[in-house]
C-alpha cells in the first residue's frame, strides 16, 4: 500500500464516544477521518477521532501542516479539537473550513467550545499558524484536493464534501437525514390539494437528482448510517439516516464502495455486524456491483488501488 496516499478513519461514532469492551472492532471514538495524498493531510470533522491524529501527526517529521474541514459544530465533530496537539505547536500551519458566511464566524464557532466555563485554555493557547480558509462559489483547493461543499439534511448549517484527488472522488456526509423530505410531507399531507402534491412531487424528485448527481459514480461514499428502521422511526427529523436508506441511495448514484458511518454509540459491535449483513443481502438482492463497508476506526483505504 502507499505511505502517502490513503484514507484512515481514525473516529466513526456518532453522538458522543463510546469507549466501551463491546465496541472495540468498529471503534469509540467520534467523527475524524484522513485523507493523506502528496504529503497534504487533509482532516475531515474533529470528533473526539482527531486526537490520535493529532498525537500521530506529532509522532513524524515530514508534514507540519493540515486542513481541517467541518461538516458543522456539534460536539462529536469538534471536541477533539481542544486537544489537537499540531494547533498548540509553533512551526505548525493548521488550516480550517466549515459552515459560516466568512472566516470570522468560523473562528467564533470552533473556539466557542474553547472559554470560560466550558474549557481553561482558550483558542489564544494555539501556538501553531492558524488559517481560517474561504471558498469561491462552494469550492476551494487544498495541495492535491479539489474540495466541493454543499448542504445537506441536518438541524443547523450543514456541510456535505466531495472531494477529488489523483482523479478518485470521495463523497464525506457525515450527518444526513435522506428521508427529511417524506417527514415534511407526511406531515402535512393533509393541507395539501392535488395540484400542491404535484409540485411538492416534483420538487422532491429534483432534490433527490441533484444530491444523486453529487455522489455518482463516486469511489468512496461515506454516509450516515446512524439508525435501525425500527429506531428511525422513533427519531425522524433528527437529521439522521436508517441504513437501508443510505444503501438504496447510494446503489442508486451508481457508488463503487459505500461505508456505513456516524454509528448510532448504542450499537455494540454484533449490533453493527447484523446492520452490515442486512446491507449487504440489499445490495446483493438488487444484484449491484457496489462494495459495502462497515466504516471501523482505524480502517485504511489505499487511494491508488481504487
Amino acid at each position: 500500500m502507499s505511505e502517502l496516499n490513503y484514507i484512515r478513519f481514525w473516529g466513526v461514532r456518532g453522538s458522543y464516544p463510546a469507549p466501551f469492551g463491546s465496541h472495540l472492532r468498529v471503534g469509540g471514538n467520534t467523527s475524524c477521518i484522513e485523507l493523506r495524498a502528496d504529503n497534504h493531510v487533509l482532516i475531515c470533522d474533529g470528533g473526539s477521532g482527531v486526537i490520535p491524529l493529532g498525537n500521530s501527526l506529532m509522532a513524524q517529521q515530514g508534514i507540519k501542516e493540515a486542513a481541517v474541514i467541518l461538516t458543522h459544530y456539534h460536539w462529536d465533530h469538534i471536541s477533539g479539537l481542544p486537544f489537537f496537539v499540531p494547533a498548540f505547536v509553533p512551526g505548525w500551519k493548521v488550516n480550517f473550513f466549515g459552515p459560516g458566511d466568512n472566516k470570522q464566524e468560523i473562528e467564533r464557532r470552533i473556539s466557542g467550545q474553547m472559554v470560560d466555563p466550558y474549557f481553561p485554555v482558550e483558542i489564544e493557547t494555539w501556538l501553531a499558524d492558524i488559517n481560517y480558509l474561504s471558498a469561491h462559489e462552494n469550492k476551494f483547493e487544498y495541495g492535491p484536493f479539489k474540495i466541493e461543499c454543499f448542504n445537506v439534511h441536518h438541524p443547523g448549517s450543514t456541510f456535505g464534501y466531495r472531494i477529488e484527488v489523483h482523479g478518485k472522488v470521495i463523497v464525506y456526509i457525515s450527518d444526513n437525514e435522506l428521508s427529511f423530505i417524506d417527514k415534511t410531507i407526511d406531515e402535512r399531507k393533509e393541507e395539501l390539494d392535488q395540484e400542491e402534491w404535484q409540485l411538492i412531487y416534483a420538487m422532491q424528485l429534483e432534490e433527490r437528482v441533484k444530491a444523486l448527481d453529487v455522489i455518482r459514480d463516486a469511489h468512496v461514499f461515506i454516509h450516515d448510517a446512524q439508525y435501525t428502521p425500527q429506531d428511525y422511526a422513533k427519531k425522524r427529523g433528527w437529521g439522521h439516516s436508517c441504513y437501508i436508506d443510505t444503501v438504496e441511495f447510494a446503489m442508486d448514484a451508481s457508488v463503487k464502495n459505500l461505508y456505513l458511518f456516524h454509528v448510532d454509540p448504542n450499537y455494540n459491535d454484533n449490533a453493527i455486524e447484523e446492520l452490515h449483513r442486512a446491507s449487504v443481502k440489499i445490495v446483493h438482492d438488487r444484484k449491484s456491483e457496489m462494495e459495502c463497508h462497515i466504516a471501523r476506526e482505524g480502517l485504511i483505504i489505499d487511494l491508488d488501488n481504487l
